[in-house]
Protein backbone atom coordinates (compact mmCIF):
# COMPACT_ATOMS: atom_id res chain seq x y z
CA UNK A 1 0.00 0.00 0.00
CA UNK A 2 1.24 3.41 -1.37
CA UNK A 3 1.03 6.50 1.47
CA UNK A 4 -0.66 9.57 -0.14
CA UNK A 5 1.80 13.10 -1.05
CA UNK A 6 1.74 15.38 1.59
CA UNK A 7 0.08 17.94 0.00
CA UNK A 8 -2.88 15.43 -0.63
CA UNK A 9 -2.84 14.21 3.15
CA UNK A 10 -2.46 18.15 4.31
CA UNK A 11 -6.40 18.43 1.87
CA UNK A 12 -7.47 15.41 3.12
CA UNK A 13 -7.65 16.85 6.48
CA UNK A 14 -9.24 19.78 5.73
CA UNK A 15 -12.16 18.24 3.82
CA UNK A 16 -12.77 15.94 6.75
CA UNK A 17 -12.75 18.41 9.42
CA UNK A 18 -15.27 20.23 7.21
CA UNK A 19 -17.48 16.93 7.16
CA UNK A 20 -20.86 15.93 9.11
CA UNK A 21 -20.27 12.65 11.42
CA UNK A 22 -21.80 10.56 9.07
CA UNK A 23 -19.98 12.05 5.83
CA UNK A 24 -16.70 11.55 7.74
CA UNK A 25 -17.20 7.62 8.35
CA UNK A 26 -18.21 7.68 4.64
CA UNK A 27 -15.25 9.92 2.85
CA UNK A 28 -13.07 7.50 5.88
CA UNK A 29 -14.85 4.54 4.44
CA UNK A 30 -14.22 4.83 0.97
CA UNK A 31 -10.41 5.95 1.16
CA UNK A 32 -9.38 2.94 3.37
CA UNK A 33 -11.26 0.73 0.72
CA UNK A 34 -9.25 2.68 -2.69
CA UNK A 35 -5.94 1.72 -0.55
CA UNK A 36 -6.82 -1.95 0.54
CA UNK A 37 -4.96 -4.31 2.76
CA UNK A 38 -3.58 -1.39 5.36
CA UNK A 39 -5.87 0.77 4.17
CA UNK A 40 -8.07 1.23 7.45
CA UNK A 41 -5.00 1.42 9.60
CA UNK A 42 -3.20 4.16 7.40
CA UNK A 43 -6.80 6.41 6.96
CA UNK A 44 -7.78 5.79 11.05
CA UNK A 45 -4.16 7.14 11.64
CA UNK A 46 -4.12 10.34 9.18
CA UNK A 47 -7.69 11.38 9.85
CA UNK A 48 -7.17 10.98 13.57
CA UNK A 49 -10.49 8.65 13.56
CA UNK A 50 -11.17 5.46 14.95
CA UNK A 51 -10.80 2.66 12.71
CA UNK A 52 -14.49 1.62 14.13
CA UNK A 53 -15.41 4.64 12.68
CA UNK A 54 -14.12 3.76 9.36
CA UNK A 55 -15.91 0.26 10.02
CA UNK A 56 -19.35 1.93 10.33
CA UNK A 57 -18.70 3.81 7.37
CA UNK A 58 -17.76 0.18 5.59
CA UNK A 59 -21.50 -0.91 6.71
CA UNK A 60 -22.87 2.53 5.72
CA UNK A 61 -21.71 2.26 2.35
CA UNK A 62 -23.11 -1.39 1.80
CA UNK A 63 -26.47 -0.57 3.02
CA UNK A 64 -27.20 2.66 0.75
CA UNK A 65 -30.11 2.11 -1.34
CA UNK A 66 -29.80 2.60 -5.49
CA UNK A 67 -31.61 5.75 -5.30
CA UNK A 68 -31.08 7.25 -1.76
CA UNK A 69 -32.77 10.43 -1.39
CA UNK A 70 -30.98 13.31 0.56
CA UNK A 71 -31.20 13.38 4.46
CA UNK A 72 -31.20 16.74 6.61
CA UNK A 73 -30.84 15.18 9.83
CA UNK A 74 -27.93 13.23 10.97
CA UNK A 75 -29.09 12.16 14.71
CA UNK A 76 -31.91 10.23 15.64
CA UNK A 77 -34.68 12.58 16.82
CA UNK A 78 -35.37 12.60 20.51
CA UNK A 79 -32.10 12.71 20.88
CA UNK A 80 -30.45 14.64 24.21
CA UNK A 81 -30.80 15.47 27.45
CA UNK A 82 -34.79 14.58 28.82
CA UNK A 83 -36.14 17.93 30.30
CA UNK A 84 -36.21 17.63 34.21
CA UNK A 85 -40.23 17.19 34.35
CA UNK A 86 -39.57 14.38 32.28
CA UNK A 87 -36.48 13.33 34.40
CA UNK A 88 -38.53 14.08 37.89
CA UNK A 89 -42.38 14.07 37.06
CA UNK A 90 -42.80 14.93 41.03
CA UNK A 91 -40.09 18.01 41.28
CA UNK A 92 -42.93 20.38 42.00
CA UNK A 93 -43.53 19.13 45.14
CA UNK A 94 -40.06 17.71 45.87
CA UNK A 95 -39.31 21.57 45.47
CA UNK A 96 -41.94 23.17 47.25
CA UNK A 97 -41.20 20.59 50.09
CA UNK A 98 -37.43 21.85 50.11
CA UNK A 99 -39.13 25.57 50.57
CA UNK A 100 -41.94 24.55 52.78
CA UNK A 101 -39.64 25.90 56.13
CA UNK A 102 -37.92 28.75 54.26
CA UNK A 103 -40.77 30.61 52.49
CA UNK A 104 -42.00 33.88 53.87
CA UNK A 105 -44.55 36.32 52.08
CA UNK A 106 -46.65 39.20 51.89
CA UNK A 107 -49.76 39.16 54.06
CA UNK A 108 -51.51 41.44 52.08
CA UNK A 109 -50.98 39.41 48.68
CA UNK A 110 -50.92 35.37 49.30
CA UNK A 111 -49.42 35.06 45.79
CA UNK A 112 -46.10 36.96 46.73
CA UNK A 113 -43.76 34.61 48.18
CA UNK A 114 -40.28 34.68 48.49
CA UNK A 115 -37.26 32.66 50.45
CA UNK A 116 -34.26 33.30 52.33
CA UNK A 117 -32.10 30.44 50.08
CA UNK A 118 -29.79 31.07 47.65
CA UNK A 119 -30.62 29.13 44.15
CA UNK A 120 -27.41 27.08 45.03
CA UNK A 121 -28.33 26.33 48.70
CA UNK A 122 -31.96 25.25 47.39
CA UNK A 123 -30.74 22.79 44.88
CA UNK A 124 -27.89 21.36 47.48
CA UNK A 125 -30.80 20.61 49.66
CA UNK A 126 -32.79 19.20 46.74
CA UNK A 127 -30.44 16.72 46.04
CA UNK A 128 -29.52 15.97 50.01
CA UNK A 129 -33.20 15.81 51.19
CA UNK A 130 -35.25 14.42 47.74
CA UNK A 131 -32.45 13.16 45.61
CA UNK A 132 -33.01 15.24 42.35
CA UNK A 133 -30.00 16.73 41.38
CA UNK A 134 -31.13 19.65 38.67
CA UNK A 135 -28.82 22.93 38.59
CA UNK A 136 -29.45 26.14 39.48
CA UNK A 137 -31.11 27.10 35.94
CA UNK A 138 -33.37 24.84 36.92
CA UNK A 139 -34.30 25.79 40.57
CA UNK A 140 -34.13 29.55 38.55
CA UNK A 141 -37.01 28.48 36.29
CA UNK A 142 -38.67 26.38 39.45
CA UNK A 143 -38.56 29.89 41.43
CA UNK A 144 -40.66 31.77 38.68
CA UNK A 145 -43.16 28.86 38.06
CA UNK A 146 -44.01 29.10 41.34
CA UNK A 147 -44.13 32.82 41.79
CA UNK A 148 -40.99 33.54 43.71
CA UNK A 149 -39.84 36.92 43.71
CA UNK A 150 -36.49 37.53 44.74
CA UNK A 151 -35.89 39.40 47.99
CA UNK A 152 -33.96 42.32 48.04
CA UNK A 153 -32.75 44.92 50.64
CA UNK A 154 -34.39 48.55 50.39
CA UNK A 155 -32.29 51.65 51.23
CA UNK A 156 -34.06 53.82 53.73
CA UNK A 157 -33.53 57.98 52.61
CA UNK A 158 -32.44 59.47 55.88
Amino acid sequence: MESYPPEVEAMMKKLYQTLSEKDKRRYAAIEALKLGHGGQSYIAQLLSCSRNTIAEGLKELADLPEDSAYERRIRQPGGGRKRYEQTYPAIDEQFLAVLADHTAGDPMDERIRWTNLSRQEIAERLAEQQGVRVSVTVIKQLLQKHNYRQRKAQKKLP
